[in-house]
């Protein structure tokens, strides 16, 4: 038998968890590590948030994705990781500070994005988390033979990438990288990135667990529809700093409140960790769907904060770009919700009809923005996400 210390193992080696394990739920240190995602989301909403008040929505939405993409990335990598091996003894925890130490650094080069388009510190952080997630693989590699294959390519694959977004960025400080090129340069590396799970399990499928992979999803959801909330009070604070309370401000607020619980309402709906376990092939396009449901959800958080904070102040932004700031990702979370879950299930509790009634009604909304204002189209934004529950009670008395 291990060692055993207050609760967790000083050292063990280091093998698969079961597929089957019962009652598998997130550890105080997966909770643990997501608090520092919290910072980072963040800081990724409230410097998009700045972009859209300032009027330059459209032209910030390429890096927002791009500096979510890092943030995601790095949490799916340790977060399935961890499906798989997490053992819980001290060097595993301490693996997992130094990849919590990454998120930080990651954190802190968000602000510079934004301003200077300065990708240093993005790229230190994401270094950082590297190194430990390699040291992990490489551990289990050695101790776990039966999965070393596996193990050994992640690795690999990890390292070969690594070493190419440090290569673009001395391009890029060195100016031999043109903006265009950039672009090409991350989406292509990024690829990559989402390559090399796909290409490492064909050595050998790891352990994940369905129902802690679903739970662990959801969680990070949570943290996203919190961060929306926040989001609203800061823009209650901007707001407050240039008027008083008024109808206006309450209207819109709790509109977009109710909407974040509308949403809320659509993802929770049906469970996902039976549907992983039943299908397990399909479990890339879930995991990596979710790339999208979670940006969407970062993206409505920055909205609400400027749609709210428009009450009290006149900004550079058009009333039409606040509103289309909140309907489009509201649109884009309700399309991606259906397409990533459909596989999952038997049947769907989100009609088609019903969705494409409710994505067009969201994306026409704001075109009235110019006759009724921001407000009265927040407010019926809402609303329609209301619809869009409500049409689900029929479907959902059937599974219960």
């Amino acid at each position: 038998m291990p060692p055993v210390v207050t609760g967790y193992r000083i050292r063990i080696r280091m093998t698969a968890r079961a597929i089957d394990e019962p009652h598998r739920t997130a550890s105080p240190l997966e909770l643990l590590f997501d608090l520092t995602f919290v910072v980072a989301v963040a800081a990724v909403t409230a410097q998009y948030a700045h972009q859209i008040t300032a009027g330059h929505a459209l032209s910030a939405l390429v890096p927002f994705l791009q500096v979510f993409f890092a943030v995601w990335w790095a949490w799916m990598n340790f977060t399935w990781f961890a499906s798989s091996y997490d053992i819980d003894d001290i060097a595993y925890r301490l693996l997992t500070m130094v990849q919590m130490a990454g998120v930080v650094v990651l954190a802190a080069g968000v602000p510079p994005t934004g301003a200077d388009s300065d990708f240093r510190l993005i790229t230190i952080g994401y270094l950082i988390t590297r190194i430990a997630l390699v040291a992990q693989w490489l551990r289990a590699a050695v101790e776990h033979p039966a999965g070393r294959r596996t193990a050994l390519r992640y690795a690999a694959g990890l390292t070969l990438l690594e070493a190419g977004w440090l290569l673009r960025l001395v391009l890029a400080e060195t100016h031999t990288l043109p903006s265009p090129t950039g672009i090409a340069s991350f989406l292509a590396l990024a690829a990559l990135e989402l390559a090399v799970p796909w290409w490492a399990e064909r050595a050998g499928h790891t352990t994940w667990h369905p129902h802690h992979i679903a739970e662990r999803h959801g969680l990070f959801t949570l943290i996203l529809f919190g961060e929306s909330v926040l989001a609203v009070s800061n823009g209650v604070r901007a707001a407050l700093e240039g008027t008083e309370v008024g109808g206006s401000l309450i209207v819109i607020a709790a509109s977009g409140l109710v909407l974040l619980f509308a949403l809320w309402w659509l993802y929770f709906l049906l469970p996902a960790g039976q549907g992983l376990s039943d299908r397990r092939e399909i479990s890339f396009l879930w995991g990596y769907g979710h790339y999208g449901v979670f940006a969407a959800l970062a993206a409505l958080g920055a909205g609400l904060e400027v749609a709210v904070e428009q009450t009290g102040h006149r900004l550079a932004a058009s009333p039409l770009a606040i509103c289309y700031s909140v309907a489009l990702p509201t649109a884009v979370f309700v399309v991606l919700l259906r397409l990533i879950h459909t596989p999952l299930v038997t049947e769907h509790v989100m009609r088609p009809r019903a969705v494409l009634v409710g994505v067009a009604t969201v994306l026409l909304l704001p075109l009235a923005a110019s006759r009724f204002g921001v407000t009265a189209v927040v407010a019926a934004l809402a609303a329609v996400g209301v619809a869009m529950v409500v049409v689900t009670f029929p479907a959902v008395a059937r599974h219960c």
